[in-house]
C-alpha cells in the first residue's frame, strides 16, 4: 500500500475508485488490488477504519476491553490493505462523482492538502457506510447534547470521554455498545433510557427463529448482560426533553405516564443507524424505501451495482448490516468490479464470491430480528413539539415544516426548499432529512415511501471557493461544479 497525502500524489486515472475505508471500503480496495486492478481509497478521516474500526491503528486507548473485541477485527482488515498495492488517500474528500457512459469512465471530484482536483476511475465502489438517524427532541442543540456517535468517536480517536455525570438515551444495539465502551474507560453514566417501543416485540416475533440462529445472538445476550449489570437501565421511555440554559442541565422523562428530570452534564442521543446515502443520491442512484430498516436504501443487485453504471456501493450504505457483513458486501463489490472491468472470468468472479456469500448470508440472519425491534417510536422521528428544531442548518422547527406541509400543500421535501430551505446547509440534509420527510407524510397523511426524498446535487461535501477557482478551466470542470 502507498499512501497519497498530497493532490499531486494522486495519478490522473484508477481502474477502480474506492469512496470510505470502513469494513466495506477496506475490503473492496485490498480485493480489488489482488485482482490487479490500480486502485484509490479515498476517505475523509485522518486514518481508515471507519465509524466502527475508527482509529483502530492508532488510538490511545490500549486497554482491549474498553472497546471490546469487535473492535480490534479491525486491525486484520487493516493488515490486508496495507499488503496490497491499493492507494490510500486519507483526509481525502470526494465531494463529486459523475460517470459518463459516452466515454466509460467516472469523473470524480476529490479535494486533499487543500486542494481540489478531478479524476478518472472506470469503476467506483461507494463505501460511505452508515450515519446516525435523527433524534430531534426539545433541547437537542443545547451545548451538552450530543449524538452517542460523536462521544464514540472522542473516545477510539483520543480516548476521550464526556466529563461529569452522563445520561444516554435512545435504542438499538449501539446503545448498548456504546455505554459499555464508555462505562470501561470510566465515565460517570446515571442512567441509561431506552425508548424502544414494547409494542415492537409483537412485530418482530415472526423473525425470532432466525434470530436464534444468528451470531448476534451470543454477541447480543453478552452484551446486554454485561451493559444492564453495570448500569441504570430505564425502560419504556416514551418521552425526552433536554433541559437548561446555556447548556444541558437535565433531561426530562416520561415514562407509563409518570415524568421526572435526571440531572446531568451530557446527553448523548442514539435511534440507530441509516444508509448514509447522500452521494449515492446525488449520483442518481435508484432508492428506495426499506420499510423494515424505515429508511431510504440504494437499489443494488447481487454484485452490489447500482442502477447507475459502474457505480456499485458496499456495507452499510446499501442497507445496515453490520460491520461483518459490510466487508463480505466489499468483497463481493470488488469481484463484480474486476470482472466488468476484465480481469476475472464470470467463472473466476461466481468461484471467488461463493464462498463470502455463504459468509455473508450467515451474518445477515437475524438482521430483521433486530431491524423491526428497533424501529423507533413514531414521536421520536416526527417530534410533536412545534417549537423542536429539524434542521439545524437553517433553524427550521417541526411546527414551521408542519405549518407549510398542511397550510400550502407541500407534499415532498424538495418543495419544501423553496419555502423554508431545509436541506439547503452544509449538512446537505443529512440532518434533517429524514425528518422532514416523516414531518410531510404526517401531515399529508402518506407513507414516506410517497413523499420522497432530496434531489441532491455535488458538490456534496463543502468545498471552499478557492479549491473551486483553482481547477483546470475546462468543460469538465465546470460541469462537475454546476451539473
Amino acid at each position: 500500500m502507498s499512501i497519497a497525502r498530497n493532490i499531486t500524489d494522486l495519478a490522473d486515472r484508477y481502474d477502480l475508485l474506492v469512496v470510505g475505508a470502513g469494513p466495506a471500503g477496506l475490503a473492496a480496495a485490498a480485493r480489488a488490488a489482488d485482482c490487479g486492478l490500480s486502485v484509490l481509497l479515498a476517505d475523509e478521516n485522518p486514518a481508515p477504519g471507519g465509524q466502527i474500526y475508527r482509529a483502530v491503528g492508532t488510538t490511545p486507548v490500549t486497554r482491549p476491553a474498553v472497546l471490546g473485541a469487535e473492535y480490534w477485527k479491525g486491525g486484520a482488515l487493516l493488515t490486508r490493505l496495507a499488503q496490497s498495492r491499493a492507494v490510500l488517500a486519507p483526509s481525502c474528500t470526494v465531494w463529486s462523482v459523475a460517470p459518463d457512459a459516452a466515454v466509460g469512465s467516472v469523473e470524480i471530484g476529490v479535494s486533499l492538502d487543500g486542494r481540489a482536483r478531478l479524476i478518472e476511475a472506470a469503476e467506483v465502489i461507494l463505501a460511505t457506510g452508515a450515519q446516525e438517524r435523527p433524534f430531534p427532541i426539545p433541547g437537542w442543540t443545547l451545548p451538552g447534547v450530543m449524538t452517542a456517535g460523536a462521544a464514540q468517536i472522542a473516545l477510539k480517536s483520543s480516548g476521550l470521554v464526556p466529563a461529569g455525570r452522563i445520561v444516554l438515551a435512545g435504542c438499538g444495539p449501539l446503545l448498548y455498545l456504546l455505554a459499555g465502551q464508555l462505562a470501561a474507560a470510566g465515565a460517570t453514566i446515571v442512567a441509561v433510557l431506552d425508548t424502544t417501543p414494547r409494542r415492537n416485540w409483537r412485530a418482530a416475533i415472526a423473525a425470532f427463529p432466525d434470530f436464534l440462529r444468528s451470531p448476534y445472538l451470543a454477541k447480543g445476550l453478552a452484551l446486554m448482560a454485561k451493559a444492564r449489570a453495570r448500569l441504570p437501565f430505564r425502560n419504556g421511555v416514551t418521552d425526552l426533553s433536554a433541559e437548561g440554559e446555556d447548556r444541558v442541565t437535565g433531561v426530562r422523562v416520561t415514562r407509563g405516564g409518570a415524568s421526572e428530570t435526571i440531572a446531568c452534564d451530557t446527553l448523548l442521543l442514539h435511534q440507530g443507524v441509516i444508509p448514509g446515502v447522500n452521494l449515492s443520491n446525488a449520483i442518481g442512484c435508484a432508492h428506495e424505501f426499506d420499510e423494515d430498516q424505515h429508511c431510504w436504501v440504494p437499489q443494488v443487485d447481487q454484485w452490489f451495482a447500482s442502477s447507475v453504471p459502474a457505480v456499485a456501493i458496499a456495507g452499510d450504505g446499501a442497507g445496515i448490516g453490520g460491520a461483518e457483513s459490510a466487508a463480505l458486501r466489499g468483497e463481493i463489490a470488488a469481484l463484480g468490479a474486476a470482472q466488468r472491468l476484465g480481469r476475472l472470468s464470470r467463472e473466476q468472479r461466481d468461484a471467488q464470491a461463493a464462498p463470502i456469500r455463504a459468509a455473508l448470508a450467515r451474518s445477515l440472519r437475524g438482521r430483521r430480528f433486530l431491524d423491526l425491534l428497533y424501529k423507533p417510536a413514531a414521536r421520536f422521528l416526527a417530534p410533536p413539539d412545534d417549537a423542536t428544531i429539524v434542521c439545524r442548518c437553517e433553524e427550521v422547527t417541526a411546527g414551521q415544516i408542519r405549518d407549510t406541509a398542511s397550510r400550502l400543500g407541500v407534499t415532498g421535501p424538495n418543495q419544501m426548499k423553496a419555502f423554508l430551505r431545509c436541506g439547503m446547509g452544509p449538512c446537505q440534509g443529512r440532518l434533517c432529512g429524514p425528518t422532514v420527510v416523516e414531518l410531510i407524510a404526517q401531515a399529508q397523511g402518506l407513507s414516506p415511501a410517497e413523499v420522497g426524498y432530496y434531489r441532491l446535487r455535488p458538490p456534496v461535501k463543502p468545498i471552499t471557493l478557492g479549491e473551486l477557482a483553482a481547477l483546470p478551466q475546462s468543460d469538465a470542470a465546470v460541469k462537475a461544479v454546476v451539473r
